[in-house]
C-alpha cells in the first residue's frame, strides 16, 4: 500500500492488486495513510495456483486495471 501511494503521489498512474482476502484491510490501511489508491481485488488464494490458473486470473483482472491506469 506504501509503494502504489508513493507511486501516485510521485504523479506516475498507478493501481494495486490484491486478493479479495485483503479488502477489509486494504480499506482500512489507505485510510489511515490518507489516500486513496485504485484497487483490483482478485480471487483468493493465489498460491500455489497453476500458471494456466494464474493466467486465467490475469486475463480476467486486466480491462479493470488498464482501466484503473488510464481514468482519473
Amino acid at each position: 500500500m506504501h509503494d502504489i501511494i508513493d507511486i501516485e503521489r510521485r504523479g506516475l498512474p498507478g493501481v494495486f492488486v490484491a486478493t479479495v482476502q485483503f479488502i477489509d484491510a486494504a480499506e482500512v490501511q489507505s485510510k489511515s495513510l490518507g489516500a486513496d489508491p485504485a484497487a483490483i481485488f482478485v480471487e483468493h488464494p493465489i498460491q500455489d495456483r497453476t500458471n494456466d490458473e494464474m493466467l486465467t486470473i490475469a486475463d480476467g483482472a486486466i480491462d479493470a486495471v488498464i482501466k484503473a491506469l488510464t481514468t482519473n
